[in-house]
């Protein structure tokens, strides 16, 4: 299956991150929402980002280091629709995931759980981990 997906994230204390080119960035404790998509597998690509042993390659791979994945979620939309309509409503943390393409970024936050996962929720659809 290909499509995009989003990664809801809890960062459980804040910390600065070297972020590959992007530098380092301070993160506040709270929670992320990170939106990216899967061409080639979608279940391949959230199996990655679930396992701790990887080769840090994308922005998230960096930042999945201190912070863990809560819940995750798949669209039929395009990430870019996604991440557009999540910038309606959350923070973002500039350039993050979106080097490939023209939205401001891929990753957004909120101190609240609630909302975001609420919001996530009415975007996409809840996917079960393996």
């Amino acid at each position: 299956m290909k499509g995009a997906y989003v990664l809801l994230i809890e960062l459980p204390k804040s910390a600065e991150i070297q972020v590959g080119h992007l530098g380092k960035i301070r993160f506040q404790t709270g929670f992320y929402a990170y939106v990216g998509s899967a061409l080639g597998g979608l279940e391949a690509r959230i199996s990655r980002h679930l396992r701790k042993e990887k080769k840090l390659h994308w922005h998230i791979d960096h930042f999945l280091t201190l912070a863990r994945i809560k819940d995750v979620y798949v669209s039929g939309e395009k990430e870019c629709d996604i991440a557009k309509r999540l910038a309606d409503y959350f923070d973002c943390v500039r350039g993050f995931g979106s080097s490939d393409c023209a939205c401001e970024s891929h990753l957004f936050y909120d101190e609240d759980y609630g909302l975001l996962s609420e919001i996530i929720n009415e975007l996409c659809d809840r996917f079960e981990k393996p």
